[in-house]
C-alpha cells in the first residue's frame, strides 16, 4: 500500500519537482546541498527547523530579491495527489521569495501533508474563515504554452525542489 508521503513524492516528481526527505537534525545540511546561491528566504514558521545559520538571506532588500538565484519558503500544506504546495501570503510578502528567483525550494513538514484538494480546503477552512484567505497553490515550476511549445520559468521559477521534514 502506498503511503501519503510516497504519493506526494511521486506526484512532485511527475510535475518536475525535486524532492528530498530530511530530519530536523539534518535540515541545515540538506538545505545547503540543494540551494543555489545567492539565496533569499522567508523565516520558516516551524519550531523544529529554521533558516538561521544558513546561507539564506532573510528579509532581502529589493536588490537582493532581484539578484537571488534561489528562494526558500515554507508550505502550509502539501497535497499528495497533485504534488501541490499551499504557500500562505504574509503581511511582509514572503511568498514573493519563491516567485522571483529561478529556483524555488519549499519546505513542508510531513505532518502537513493531506491526501487531496478537498482535504486541503477543509484543513485551510478555519484559517480562511478567520481572514487569512490569501494563498498560492503551486504545482511544479512555472510553465506556459501561450506561444505554442511548453516553456518553463517564464512567469516564475524554472526549477522547484521540495524538502520534506520528517516527524
Amino acid at each position: 500500500m502506498t503511503t501519503q508521503l510516497e504519493t506526494f513524492e511521486t506526484s512532485l516528481e511527475e510535475v518536475r519537482t525535486g524532492v528530498t526527505r530530511t530530519t530536523p537534525d539534518r535540515f541545515r545540511e540538506t538545505l545547503g546541498e540543494i540551494i543555489t546561491e545567492p539565496a533569499i528566504g522567508a523565516e520558516l514558521p516551524f519550531e523544529t527547523v529554521s533558516l538561521e545559520g544558513t546561507n539564506v538571506v532573510l528579509e532581502p532588500t529589493p536588490d537582493q530579491l532581484r539578484e537571488a538565484a534561489c528562494g526558500v519558503t515554507s508550505a502550509a500544506l502539501g497535497v499528495a495527489d497533485y504534488g501541490t504546495v499551499v504557500l500562505e501570503s504574509t503581511p511582509a510578502g514572503a511568498e514573493l521569495t519563491g516567485l522571483f528567483p529561478d529556483q524555488h525550494v519549499v519546505v513542508v513538514r510531513e505532518q502537513d501533508l493531506v491526501d487531496d484538494m478537498a482535504s486541503a480546503f477543509e484543513r485551510m477552512g478555519e484559517r480562511f474563515r478567520n481572514g487569512h484567505d490569501d494563498a498560492v497553490l503551486a504545482t511544479g515550476p512555472s510553465a506556459t504554452a501561450d506561444m505554442g511549445e511548453l516553456v518553463y520559468g517564464v512567469h516564475g521559477p524554472k526549477e522547484t525542489h521540495a524538502i520534506i521534514v520528517e516527524a
